[in-house]
């Protein structure tokens, strides 16, 4: 005694369709039982819009079903039961419990625990009389007091939830779904919520939540024509939630700037609760997708006490933010550097701070530098062979910039000097540092619902 799927369609004369599916709930276990019991004979449950199309034809619901159609109103045919086999895709769906009153249409499709060729005889299904029972129950609970649409909207949003104790596993346990209502309502008032395991205490104090975004761009740039530059921006976005409650609801909205480029490649952290499916096709593999979700990218969870990554994403900026000329010479234990940067145009020339880092690998201690910067100030630090330039919070007025000078280092004397199997003679890096970082910045709002 079980459902397969049931249905709650509304019955609108004059529109493109007849009719709109209000509600509709499938139970994927009893689908694999009818498919056991049903072996050759089994029809799988349609989707709703041919399911839709299929029952207002068979109640003669649709405008051009005045005419004569044999296969339905032939004197073999006449229907005094309310359960009917309806044609879909070439197939037959039988046995569906159908009835209308008060403009909405009810439907089920009972459990048959048998073959259906030949077609067993009714009262040997006791699937259909629960299926009138149940609904039968929701023709009740959603027309019992109500008096608007609004009502009525109100007790369909509340379906969900109210099957889920009456018809559990499509197995109905209590057609008064007023009584699984007061249940539910009763439950959530007397049983306060219950602490999860992950979640060792609550917060108490003031609300806020701190979110950051931090962006790094891998580039390679290599000053010839003939080979293109490459670059990729990687971010995360973290988050630190201090709101009072068990199980507070937090939605955080990304969105992009103008022009900005989509994210991809999105991972989000395990306490995100749900999300847009287009939000995790993006990818940055597939060169040929133009189907990128441009946001705004939202992200419901419950946080934990403790500071978080909420995600992680890369994104194809259409050029580097910052240009960059790096050369290095060398001649016994001295090092000729020069380096050159450029501010790109589209960029906000305005920072908290901006600085560029050059190490050096694999070599002993720097024991001299002498060097010339048209803007910014350089920090030796000489047992890291580390030089920092800071070029404070803003570039000059060319947006152009160099540094150039001559590195001596001593010996490697012992095992704490950097060390790096890539960056070996004359392969090294520079790692420009900037916040707030200007490329993809993205608007923040947090909404936040008390639990």
């Amino acid at each position: 005694m079980a459902q397969r799927a049931m249905w709650l369609i509304s019955h609108e004369p004059g529109t493109l369709l007849r009719g709109t599916v209000r509600f509709s709930r499938r139970y994927p276990t009893v689908e694999k039982r009818a498919k056991v019991f049903n072996g050759a004979t089994y029809m799988p449950i349609p989707e709703d819009d041919p399911f839709l199309k299929a029952l207002l034809f068979e109640l003669r619901l649709l405008d051009d079903d005045k005419d004569f159609v044999e296969s339905r109103d032939s004197c073999s045919h006449i229907n005094k039961t309310s359960i009917y086999g309806l044609p879909v895709g070439g197939e037959e769906l039988w046995p569906v419990v159908a009835f209308q009153k008060n403009g909405m249409i009810y439907a089920c499709v009972p459990l048959v625990e048998q073959t259906l060729s030949p077609r067993p005889p009714l009262i040997s299904i006791s699937g259909i009389s629960q299926g009138f029972e149940l609904l039968f129950g929701i023709q009740d609970f959603l027309y019992s007091g109500q008096k608007n649409d609004t009502e009525l909207n109100t007790k369909l949003s509340q379906l969900p939830d109210l099957l889920l104790q009456a018809c559990p596993f499509g197995t109905l346990l209590d057609a008064n779904l007023q009584n699984s209502l007061d249940s539910i309502n009763f439950a959530s008032v007397t049983h306060p919520q219950k602490q999860p395991a992950w979640k060792a205490g609550t917060y108490k104090g003031k609300p806020q939540v701190s979110i950051s975004i931090t962006e790094k761009v891998k580039s390679m740039q290599y000053d010839k024509r003939d080979v293109a530059d490459t670059w990729q921006v990687d971010g995360a976005v973290t988050c630190k939630c201090d709101l009072e409650g068990i199980m507070p609801n937090v939605t955080i909205s990304l969105s992009l700037p103008t022009n900005g480029s989509p994210l991809q490649d999105i991972l989000v952290h395990p306490c995100v609760t749900s999300l847009d499916s287009a939000i995790l096709t993006s990818s940055s593999i597939d060169a040929m997708d133009d189907s990128a979700f441009s946001g705004p990218y939202k992200f419901p969870f419950t946080p934990p006490l403790e500071s978080f990554n909420l995600c992680y994403y890369t994104s194809q900026v259409p050029v580097p933010p910052i240009l960059g000329f790096y050369q290095m010479k060398e001649e016994e234990v001295q090092l000729k550097i020069a380096v050159n940067l450029k501010l790109h145009e589209s960029v906000k020339n305005n920072f908290e701070f901006c600085e560029a880092h050059i190490p050096f690998y694999n070599r002993g201690p720097i024991t001299h530098v002498e060097y010339k910067v048209s803007f910014g100030q350089l920090e030796v630090f000489r047992e890291k062979s580390l030089l920092i330039w800071i070029i404070g919070q803003k570039f000059p007025k060319s947006m152009e910039i160099g540094l150039s000078g001559t590195v001596t280092f001593g010996a490697k004397g012992h095992e704490k000097q950097p060390f790096d199997q890539i960056c070996i003679g004359g392969t090294a890096y520079l790692k420009p540092s900037v916040s707030p970082f200007p490329i993809l910045i993205a608007d923040l709002a947090p909404v936040i619902k008390p639990c």
